[in-house]
Protein backbone atom coordinates (compact mmCIF):
# COMPACT_ATOMS: atom_id res chain seq x y z
CA UNK A 1 0.00 0.00 0.00
CA UNK A 2 2.61 2.51 1.02
CA UNK A 3 4.69 1.40 -2.31
CA UNK A 4 1.65 2.32 -4.42
CA UNK A 5 0.58 5.26 -2.52
CA UNK A 6 4.60 6.52 -3.15
CA UNK A 7 4.43 5.71 -6.73
CA UNK A 8 0.93 7.85 -7.46
CA UNK A 9 2.50 10.58 -5.16
CA UNK A 10 5.44 10.15 -7.62
CA UNK A 11 3.54 10.51 -10.65
CA UNK A 12 1.28 12.98 -9.29
CA UNK A 13 4.55 15.28 -9.31
CA UNK A 14 5.72 14.45 -12.46
CA UNK A 15 2.32 15.10 -14.33
CA UNK A 16 1.80 18.70 -13.57
CA UNK A 17 1.26 22.16 -11.80
CA UNK A 18 -0.70 22.30 -8.53
CA UNK A 19 -4.63 22.80 -8.99
CA UNK A 20 -6.04 25.31 -7.21
CA UNK A 21 -9.10 23.30 -5.00
CA UNK A 22 -12.01 24.54 -3.69
CA UNK A 23 -12.19 23.79 -0.13
CA UNK A 24 -15.88 24.23 0.61
CA UNK A 25 -16.45 21.24 -2.17
CA UNK A 26 -13.51 19.31 -0.58
CA UNK A 27 -15.00 19.22 2.65
CA UNK A 28 -18.15 18.21 0.57
CA UNK A 29 -16.83 15.39 -0.98
CA UNK A 30 -14.65 14.38 2.69
CA UNK A 31 -18.42 14.35 4.46
CA UNK A 32 -19.92 12.44 1.88
CA UNK A 33 -16.51 9.64 1.46
CA UNK A 34 -16.78 9.78 5.38
CA UNK A 35 -20.10 8.93 6.07
CA UNK A 36 -19.80 6.46 2.85
CA UNK A 37 -16.70 4.95 4.91
CA UNK A 38 -18.98 4.86 8.07
CA UNK A 39 -21.83 2.90 6.59
CA UNK A 40 -19.54 0.40 4.88
CA UNK A 41 -17.67 -0.03 8.27
CA UNK A 42 -21.27 -0.08 10.32
CA UNK A 43 -22.44 -3.09 7.58
CA UNK A 44 -19.90 -5.47 8.39
CA UNK A 45 -21.11 -5.81 12.25
CA UNK A 46 -22.92 -8.82 12.75
CA UNK A 47 -26.29 -8.10 12.72
CA UNK A 48 -26.75 -10.69 15.91
CA UNK A 49 -24.58 -8.85 18.36
CA UNK A 50 -26.17 -7.37 20.94
CA UNK A 51 -24.74 -4.91 23.73
CA UNK A 52 -26.65 -3.87 27.05
CA UNK A 53 -27.36 -0.62 27.15
CA UNK A 54 -28.75 1.36 29.89
CA UNK A 55 -28.64 2.06 33.03
CA UNK A 56 -27.64 0.14 36.25
CA UNK A 57 -29.68 1.66 39.23
CA UNK A 58 -32.57 0.12 40.48
CA UNK A 59 -35.95 1.80 39.59
CA UNK A 60 -38.93 2.26 42.00
CA UNK A 61 -39.87 -1.49 41.99
CA UNK A 62 -36.07 -2.99 41.92
CA UNK A 63 -35.50 -3.47 38.61
CA UNK A 64 -32.71 -2.88 36.44
CA UNK A 65 -33.47 -0.59 33.48
CA UNK A 66 -31.51 -1.66 30.11
CA UNK A 67 -32.17 -3.56 26.83
CA UNK A 68 -29.84 -5.05 24.14
CA UNK A 69 -29.79 -3.42 21.07
CA UNK A 70 -27.51 -4.41 17.73
CA UNK A 71 -24.15 -3.69 17.96
CA UNK A 72 -24.54 -1.56 15.22
CA UNK A 73 -26.42 0.92 16.47
CA UNK A 74 -24.71 1.41 19.94
CA UNK A 75 -23.95 4.91 20.35
CA UNK A 76 -20.72 3.78 22.28
CA UNK A 77 -19.65 1.49 19.32
CA UNK A 78 -20.56 3.93 16.92
CA UNK A 79 -18.44 6.98 18.29
CA UNK A 80 -15.76 4.21 17.81
CA UNK A 81 -16.12 3.78 15.20
CA UNK A 82 -16.60 7.69 14.35
CA UNK A 83 -13.52 8.12 15.89
CA UNK A 84 -11.64 5.90 13.97
CA UNK A 85 -13.20 6.40 9.91
CA UNK A 86 -11.15 9.07 9.05
CA UNK A 87 -7.70 6.96 8.68
CA UNK A 88 -9.71 5.95 5.77
CA UNK A 89 -8.61 8.83 4.77
CA UNK A 90 -5.29 7.75 3.49
CA UNK A 91 -6.53 5.52 0.95
CA UNK A 92 -7.88 8.75 -0.97
CA UNK A 93 -6.56 11.28 -3.58
CA UNK A 94 -7.43 14.14 -4.80
CA UNK A 95 -8.47 13.91 -8.48
CA UNK A 96 -10.26 15.45 -11.21
CA UNK A 97 -12.29 13.21 -13.72
CA UNK A 98 -10.78 13.79 -17.45
CA UNK A 99 -14.44 13.54 -19.27
CA UNK A 100 -16.02 17.02 -17.31
CA UNK A 101 -12.73 18.02 -15.30
CA UNK A 102 -15.24 17.57 -11.91
CA UNK A 103 -12.94 17.23 -8.55
CA UNK A 104 -13.69 13.78 -6.74
CA UNK A 105 -12.01 11.86 -4.35
CA UNK A 106 -10.51 8.27 -5.62
CA UNK A 107 -9.99 5.31 -3.63
CA UNK A 108 -6.92 3.97 -4.54
CA UNK A 109 -7.02 0.80 -3.77
CA UNK A 110 -10.33 -0.74 -3.95
CA UNK A 111 -12.17 -3.49 -1.41
CA UNK A 112 -10.50 -6.45 -3.25
CA UNK A 113 -6.72 -4.62 -2.90
CA UNK A 114 -6.41 -4.37 -6.39
CA UNK A 115 -5.58 -0.79 -8.18
CA UNK A 116 -8.92 1.32 -8.55
CA UNK A 117 -10.14 1.28 -12.33
CA UNK A 118 -11.01 4.53 -12.41
CA UNK A 119 -7.18 5.87 -12.06
CA UNK A 120 -7.16 5.49 -16.04
CA UNK A 121 -10.38 7.82 -16.00
CA UNK A 122 -9.19 10.96 -13.76
CA UNK A 123 -6.36 13.60 -13.29
CA UNK A 124 -4.62 13.19 -10.45
CA UNK A 125 -4.33 16.68 -8.19
CA UNK A 126 -0.91 17.21 -6.98
CA UNK A 127 -1.09 19.30 -3.83
CA UNK A 128 1.38 20.37 -0.82
CA UNK A 129 -0.17 18.44 1.91
CA UNK A 130 -0.13 14.55 0.42
CA UNK A 131 -3.59 14.72 0.85
CA UNK A 132 -2.81 15.08 4.77
CA UNK A 133 -6.19 17.86 4.64
CA UNK A 134 -8.46 15.03 3.58
CA UNK A 135 -8.09 13.65 7.38
CA UNK A 136 -8.16 16.65 8.88
CA UNK A 137 -11.41 17.43 7.39
CA UNK A 138 -12.96 14.40 8.31
CA UNK A 139 -11.76 14.41 12.06
CA UNK A 140 -13.13 18.24 11.97
CA UNK A 141 -16.74 17.11 10.49
CA UNK A 142 -16.59 13.68 12.54
CA UNK A 143 -16.05 16.03 15.75
CA UNK A 144 -18.34 18.49 14.91
CA UNK A 145 -21.36 16.49 13.58
CA UNK A 146 -20.57 13.04 15.43
CA UNK A 147 -24.08 13.31 17.77
CA UNK A 148 -25.79 13.69 14.46
CA UNK A 149 -24.54 10.99 13.10
CA UNK A 150 -24.90 8.36 15.61
CA UNK A 151 -28.58 9.47 15.95
CA UNK A 152 -28.48 9.21 12.41
CA UNK A 153 -27.58 5.63 11.84
CA UNK A 154 -29.50 4.78 14.82
CA UNK A 155 -32.86 5.81 13.18
CA UNK A 156 -31.74 3.93 9.77
CA UNK A 157 -32.29 7.62 8.08
CA UNK A 158 -32.36 7.28 4.33
CA UNK A 159 -29.71 9.98 2.52
CA UNK A 160 -27.66 10.70 5.10
CA UNK A 161 -25.38 12.39 2.86
CA UNK A 162 -28.54 15.06 2.32
CA UNK A 163 -29.16 15.45 6.15
CA UNK A 164 -25.90 15.31 7.72
CA UNK A 165 -23.62 17.11 4.94
CA UNK A 166 -25.74 19.96 2.91
CA UNK A 167 -29.39 20.14 5.27
CA UNK A 168 -27.76 20.03 9.05
CA UNK A 169 -24.13 21.27 8.47
CA UNK A 170 -24.13 23.12 5.25
CA UNK A 171 -20.99 21.68 4.44
CA UNK A 172 -22.47 20.89 0.59
CA UNK A 173 -24.27 23.76 -0.77
CA UNK A 174 -27.41 23.75 -2.48
CA UNK A 175 -25.93 23.43 -5.76
CA UNK A 176 -24.46 19.82 -4.89
CA UNK A 177 -27.87 18.96 -2.81
CA UNK A 178 -28.72 17.32 -5.99
CA UNK A 179 -25.78 15.58 -6.60
CA UNK A 180 -26.03 13.93 -3.02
Amino acid sequence: MKIVLVLVTLFCYHTGEAQKIDAQELRCLVCKTSLDELHKAVNKIDPTKTVDVGGYRLDSDGNYRHKSVSQAKSEVHLSEMIEDICTKMDDYVRATWKSNGTLTLLKLITEDGKMNNDMSEVNLVQDDDLNKSLKYYCEGIMEELEENIIKHFQSDTKDIHKKVCVEESAICGKKVNEEL
